[in-house]
């Protein structure tokens, strides 16, 4: 109507496309103008299906319900949703990008034999699977697919038996979930155990996580939506919630009697968090030394804090280089990072430590040790920060390595530590794309059986170490090195 080329939305009833609600809003004018007058209240079936009530985003495949006012997850029996979202796409990719696209294939295809025959010494097709991204999903594809080759910490999800959540007339019958069915018996564990198992089984190209998504947005209300998300943010609010489910009983069976059958998971593990330890405090959990000194007393304060993740600046010194090329000056690396964190710092005026024995605040100083090291180092480079109005992207390079971070000169007591217990090896790395925190596009890359993959949503392409050396993190994924045997004779 107005000509607009700004956020076009489709009406799924007949195609009609229009603005949103925040150009002219003609789309949900589209759906006023077709709703009957409520005359009579005895509305036939027929009536129900003209409503032109849902409609979709063309630029972020969102599904909206204006009958609801709300984002809607679920699909059709015969998934006419997805099918739509798929048209759309393929829409985009040959009006726009269809030569280099093709050539693009052509390239992946040829480099991708090679890989394989340099590997096995013979062509062979890719067993890893992608995961489709549902609407500004990469955020959660790319968290996934990083834990997903985590290989201790996906077994032992992978290897818990299948629970059957709906009996009686539903069962082994699937079921399509809508917000007013207010069905409160779902399972984060389940689902994610579900998404694990379709990866890496090469039976299909790329898997759709549609019931996973739905049980994120039934007990993770913050990522309700079709907007993009952290993926920092939904990483941790995803391990919290698996912590916190992994405590409580499932389909009849205590997921602590569950846990303590599981041999690849010591006993000696004493990092909790929220409560008992289950198999992500003992992957992931660690735990920090917080040192506090009073400058005018010299009081010394001591505390300890278990962490998941460690979550670090890039210093200041750093921050307005963008590229690794164009760079002048020493590089920004992850060791400077790591240095960042742990080294003695005085606090500001808006951080004044209470003094026990000062009775007041005072100005003081803080200084971070790790106690205990987790068997995977999860590092997030603090890569957005808020200025007055908005928040900014620190898009620097940070050099980090694909092997043998040594983390023994961060420990609180490094003599009591074998000789390689404190090396970790990259397993996985996630990168956000753009320059802003609620745009851009997130990938993974991560090391399966010896090889590196790259993560875009469907597409799963074979790389190398130079490429996923040259990438600009955001969220790194170390495994702790596994000591040889013998070597702690030597």
């Amino acid at each position: 109507v107005c000509r607009s080329n700004k956020s076009p939305w489709v009406c799924l009833t007949c195609s009609s496309v229009h603005c949103g609600r925040y150009v002219n809003g003609h789309a949900k004018k589209h759906y006023e103008d077709a709703q009957i007058p409520m005359t009579n209240h005895k509305k036939t079936e027929k009536q129900e299906k003209v409503q032109h009530t849902v409609c979709m985003d063309c630029s972020s495949y969102s599904t909206y319900c204006y009958r609801c006012d709300d984002f809607v997850v679920n699909d059709t029996k015969l998934g006419l949703v997805q099918k739509v979202r798929e048209h759309l796409q393929n829409l985009e990719n040959s009006a726009f990008t269809s030569d280099r696209h093709r050539k693009r294939k052509l390239l992946e295809n040829s480099s991708l034999n090679s890989k394989l025959l340099k590997v096995n010494g013979s062509t062979t097709a890719l067993c890893a699977t992608g995961l489709r991204n549902l609407g500004n999903t990469c955020f959660m594809n790319a968290i996934l697919q990083s834990l997903s080759n985590i290989q201790q910490f996906c077994c032992y999800f992978k290897e818990l038996p299948a629970v059957e959540l709906r009996n009686g007339k539903t069962a082994g019958r699937r079921t399509y979930h809508t917000r007013s069915q207010g069905d409160n018996n779902v399972s984060l564990v389940e689902e994610f155990r579900k998404t694990l198992c379709a990866l890496w089984q090469g039976s299909q190209t790329a898997f759709s996580p549609e019931s996973l998504f739905y049980v994120v947005w039934k007990i993770m209300p913050n990522f309700r939506g079709y907007q993009q998300q952290d993926a920092h943010e939904f990483m941790r609010y995803l391990l919290d919630h698996l912590h916190l489910e992994l405590q409580g009983g499932f389909n009849g069976v205590s997921r602590s009697v569950i846990l303590q059958e599981n041999s690849n998971l010591a006993a000696s593990n004493k990092c909790c968090i929220n409560g008992a330890s289950t198999v992500v405090t003992a992957i992931f959990g660690g735990i920090l030394q917080n040192e506090v000194n009073c400058l005018i007393c010299g009081t010394e304060s001591r505390k300890f804090d278990p962490f998941l993740d460690l979550s670090l600046d890039i210093p200041s010194q750093f921050r307005n280089k963008r590229t690794k090329n164009q760079e002048s000056g020493p590089m920004c690396t992850l060791r400077d990072c790591l240095r960042s964190f742990t080294d003695l710092e005085e606090l500001d005026e808006t951080e004044l430590y209470m003094c026990h024995k000062c009775k007041k605040k005072q100005k003081s100083t803080k200084k971070f040790w790790i106690q205990k090291l987790p068997k995977v180092l999860c590092l997030h480079l603090k890569r957005f920060h808020w200025t007055a109005y908005l928040r900014n992207k620190v898009d620097t390079y940070v050099e980090f390595p694909l092997r043998g971070l040594d983390m023994k000169c961060y420990l609180l007591e490094p003599e009591n530590s074998g000789p390689e217990s404190c090396l970790y090896d990259l397993v996985a790395v996630v990168v956000h794309h753009g320059s802003g925190v609620g745009s851009g596009h997130y990938t993974a890359y991560a090391a399966h059986e010896g090889r590196w993959f790259h993560f875009n949503d469907s597409t799963v392409t074979l790389t190398d170490e130079e490429t996923v050396g040259k990438a600009k993190a955001y969220i790194l994924f170390y495994v702790e090195r596994q000591a040889r045997p013998g070597t702690d004779k030597l």
